[in-house]
């Protein structure tokens, strides 16, 4: 490519030159101001509680009837209630006895009642408590998304979708999405016993060769 310069000098020559050279600078980087030139994806998972409520007959001395019980399984079970459902009790009353019926019900499911219930819409009538199922949900807005340009190369950016995939699936995957805000919480101290106890089975174990080498026959059948 040959560029015809005008009859110009000194200063006003190199300035006309430094312009033309760099014009196509200026149009690689000014194409996509958005583009996305780092390996971390703009495609994340996002994670949405919902909480449902179901109001449920209390006894006069506390504890819920053979009917409610039955009426507050059924209404689990419609749920599909299981393993990241969070399952809380509201009762006004503190009832212990109403705190049980419910956590029996909850033990069908394997679901442990939490100690805590979230604040929900709407009072608690008199005679009643409140069960909360509180379900999170994970998904990545925007995916998948194939509106790639041509010119993210030229860019050295990543394509619009990229992440959707592995985030995707991710957001699918785990149980507990939770999980994907805060992680899980290990534990707070080190089995040493269970630790120790690998490494004292491994050094205990007799050299391999210390009961001599075994006589293997070429034989077929070891005659």
């Amino acid at each position: 490519m040959s560029i015809r310069m005008p009859r110009l000098q000194g200063a006003a020559r190199a300035a006309v030159l430094a312009a033309v050279l760099s014009l196509p600078l200026a149009a690689c980087n000014g194409a996509s101001a958005d583009a996305n030139r780092g390996l971390e994806s703009i495609r994340q998972p996002v994670v949405q509680r919902t909480s449902l409520v179901f109001d449920v007959s209390t006894l006069p001395g506390g504890g819920l009837a053979v009917s409610e019980q039955r009426r507050l399984a059924g209404w689990l079970e419609a749920l599909d209630l299981g393993y990241g459902d969070r399952l809380s009790l509201d009762d006004p009353t503190e009832s212990n006895q109403t705190r049980g019926s419910v956590e029996q019900v909850a033990g069908r499911f394997g679901i442990l009642l939490a100690d805590i219930a979230p604040v929900t819409e709407g009072d608690i009538a008199p005679g009643t408590a409140r069960v909360v199922v509180s379900r999170t949900e994970a998904s990545v807005p925007g995916c998948p998304d194939w509106s790639a340009k041509v010119d993210n190369k030229l860019n050295n950016a990543t394509s619009p979708g990229y992440g959707c995939a592995i985030n995707g699936n991710m957001a699918i995957m785990v149980a507990n999405k939770e999980d994907l805000v805060r992680g899980v919480k290990g534990a707070s101290t080190t089995l040493v016993q269970s630790n120790a106890k690998a490494i004292k089975s491994y050094r205990d174990q007799p050299p391999t060769g210390a009961q001599g080498l075994k006589t293997v026959s070429s034989k077929s059948g070891g005659n």
